[in-house]
């Protein structure tokens, strides 16, 4: 395996790169990138970034000499437009081909749009920039989604004096990922701030006034930012023969053809530790799937790993840290562990089945998720490990 490609200059990567000269190999590594910046760090878009508080440049992930020592084929600023598996080509915007013994893919994911044009996305260094701009005392804002970007843009923008509105068709924000009551708090710290949280509207179409909603209402507004989830990227692998079902479909290690793996956000891999499979949008995860993959394509067959970890992920919004373990997506029961909902400074676990798959904590130290960390990861029996263990709290819907 002389030649690698490496498509996506992202965090997963850029990972993969460096794991890949980690492990001795010195072969070629071509790292194709959309972007024309080299590899850049995400979760500040919407945090720090959008605040303010950093400039660009703090974003990227290494600096020149750092990226000049893996000695890469850097391709950056074009696109993956093809994959021909017999061929094991690449090919790209260009017209140019990428050829590969072994290939991994990690092209991301974009945002889902709304019907009408002017609305904001908040992906790239240049969306956020751009929606920075935007952003002053006064300026009315509606954001559409109040999952975690969209909470998270919508808590800096206040922060900056922006008047915004916050649209959301669920009941509950986040309910099916933290639960309904934790959803309600953070819903909460919404509202206590000025903030005009609507759940269970529709939006329509974006217009030149703002937005419409599903039952003809505008909502008015100077700039709309859509945060309405996003889609894996993986047009460009139609026709390859890759099976493609809300990702890149992948075994335990991360494995899609033979000498093809996937990783990071556009990745659907089985999870042993769960017993489905599942795409994770997370910076922590991007980067560990992406060294696993790296490791695995390396490896001979018996020598591989299963990717089976326990997903972490956080977001800052307002005052507020939160931090959570596992995949609590679909769960059946909530419990509060230690503290209290009502002070914001609390652990929830989470049961799904008969196991505790995730724990959740807001305005405690990392420490505190330790025990319920471990807990997921050896999937812990629900009644014995909360009933008996350190969870005494109430039980939540």
């Amino acid at each position: 395996m002389r030649r690698i490609a490496v498509v996506g200059a992202s965090a997963a990567g850029l990972a993969a790169a460096e794991t890949l000269r980690r492990e001795g190999y010195d072969g070629t590594i071509t790292l194709v990138g959309e972007e024309p910046e080299p590899p850049y760090d995400r979760p500040p878009l919407s945090k720090q970034l959008l605040a303010a508080e950093w400039e660009a440049d703090r974003l990227a992930l290494r600096g020149p000499a750092d990226l000049a020592a893996l000695d890469l084929d850097l391709r950056l600023g074009v696109a993956a437009t093809g994959l021909e598996p017999g061929a094991r080509t690449v090919r790209l915007a260009d017209g140019s081909e990428v050829p590969y013994d072994g290939l991994l893919i990690a092209t991301g994911v974009r945002p889902r749009r709304l019907p009408g044009e002017g609305a904001h996305v908040l992906r790239t260094l240049d969306d956020a920039l751009t929606l920075r701009e935007r952003l002053y005392p006064g300026q009315r804002l509606v954001v559409v989604g109040a999952g975690f970007l969209g909470a998270e843009a919508a808590a800096v923008a206040w922060r900056l004096g922006a008047r915004v509105t916050l649209l959301e068709p669920a009941a509950v924000p986040l309910a099916h990922a933290v639960g309904t009551e934790v959803g309600r708090l953070l819903a909460r710290a919404h509202a206590e701030r000025g903030i005009d949280l609507r759940c269970g509207v529709t939006v329509a179409e974006v217009t030149e006034e703002g937005v419409r909603l599903a039952d003809g209402e505008v909502v008015e507004a100077d700039e709309v930012l859509v945060a309405v989830g996003s889609l894996p990227n993986t047009e460009w692998l139609e026709g390859s023969g890759l099976a493609l079902e809300d990702g890149v479909v992948c075994d335990a290690y991360c494995e899609a053809a033979e000498n093809v793996y996937a990783a990071g956000d556009v990745a659907r891999w089985y999870n042993p530790l769960f017993g489905t499979s599942m795409r994770i949008e997370h910076r922590t995860n991007a980067a560990q799937q992406a060294m696993a993959a790296a490791r695995n394509l390396l490896a001979a067959p018996q020598a591989r790993k299963p990717f089976a970890p326990v997903p972490y992920f956080w977001s800052d919004q307002y005052d507020m840290k939160i931090q959570a373990y596992g995949f609590p997506r679909g769960h059946d029961e909530v419990a509060v562990v230690e503290g209290d909902l009502a002070e914001r400074r609390f652990v929830a676990v989470y049961r799904t089945g008969d196991r505790v798959s995730g724990a959740l904590a807001i305005g405690l130290p990392p420490r505190a998720l330790r025990q319920w960390r471990q807990a997921v990861a050896t999937g812990a029996a629900w009644r014995e490990t909360v009933r008996t263990g350190a969870g005494q709290g109430p039980r939540m819907g």
